[in-house]
């Protein structure tokens, strides 16, 4: 759903070219999430684009795709916070709500974009809350987060290094409810694997498949969407059962 803090506000709008480029550079980038700024400019020029390195540098900025490291990172650092370290290397996870994570991604609209956060049980692969947005104002982050603590509470909470999961706002209410932090280290794209898989899920088999128009369409789109998700999409490594047949709520 939309954050409560967007509700009146249009998505962020860019003109058709930019557009048109992002779309390619979201396309290229969960196919080949490795590739920095060069890499992707002579991608778009092989595909007709007219496009500098230095404007897709600023578009890939702006969807939060880094052009040093292999990683989304539409959650800019911020150095006034604290950094928490990874908690998960080699750590066996067994039964749900012992980790959850979270991330945010672009989702591509006719003339411009938002920006989706979501948390995910890893265990089960269970979505527990997602929003919408047109900033990356820490606010939807928090929304999605206050939800879905109503629905449960993991021991280790993980996240990338941005600065709406280092706010103090977001990481009080963890510490709040003694939950352990855990953050990504910097430019490992593979550190949040199971949500990366999940955005990769959402983009092929939603967003890009439905060629969302409008705000209200993605509200709409995704509301459908996680439901099939979490209730009817077998995973083939949950021995292709769903996530809520292994989450259990």
């Amino acid at each position: 759903m939309l954050s409560k803090g967007a509700l009146y506000y249009d998505p962020v709008k860019m003109d058709q070219y930019s557009v048109s480029i992002m779309e390619f550079i979201d396309r290229q980038y969960i196919k080949t999430p490795f590739f920095g700024s060069r890499k992707m400019s002579v991608e778009l020029r092989k595909s007709g684009y007219i496009v500098n390195r230095k404007r897709v540098q600023r578009l890939m900025r702006l969807m939060g795709i880094s052009a040093i490291y292999p990683k989304r990172s539409l959650s800019q650092s911020n150095k006034a916070h604290k950094i928490y370290p990874y908690l998960l290397k080699d750590v066996k996870i067994d039964a749900p709500n012992f980790v959850w994570s979270t991330d945010i991604t672009y989702i591509q609209l006719r003339e411009g974009f938002l920006y989706l956060v979501a948390i995910i049980d890893w265990y089960s692969r269970y979505v527990l809350s997602w929003r919408l947005s047109n900033t990356l104002d820490v606010s939807f982050c928090l929304e999605a987060l206050e939800e879905a603590l109503d629905k449960g509470t993991p021991v280790i909470f993980n996240s990338d290094q941005g600065s709406q999961f280092t706010s103090k706002e977001f990481t009080q209410i963890l510490l709040d409810k003694e939950i352990k932090i855990s953050m990504d280290g910097r430019g490992r794209a593979f550190d949040n694997i199971f949500i990366e898989r999940l955005w990769r899920s959402v983009k092929y088999e939603d967003v890009y498949l439905k060629g969302y128009e409008t705000c209200e369409e993605a509200i709409d789109g995704l509301d459908s969407y996680f439901p099939f998700y979490n209730n009817e999409r077998p995973h083939q490594a949950l021995g292709y059962k769903v996530p809520y047949e292994i989450h259990g709520n």
